[in-house]
């Protein structure tokens, strides 16, 4: 494997494990920072934003896989 499919691999781990962490910690809490009780329709929302975060770098990943694909043939 080329150096830049290695690093393509380890940050897109990186990603996933920083979205499941989040995941968990969204779900499993029972008060958020500020206090407020978490029902399950404001975990939903706090999920939501954390997809819509995790939504550049995912397609920051997809150009660089594009870019890999190509440049390895």
């Amino acid at each position: 494997m080329k150096k830049r499919w290695i690093s393509w691999w380890i940050t897109n781990c990186f990603w996933a494990m920083l979205f499941v962490l989040g995941t968990i910690m969204v779900w499993t809490r029972k008060v958020d920072g500020a206090g407020a009780i978490q029902t399950p329709e404001v975990k939903l929302i706090s999920f939501v934003v954390l997809v819509l975060a995790f939504v550049i770098p995912l397609v920051i990943q997809s150009v660089w896989l594009v870019v890999n694909v190509r440049t390895s043939k």
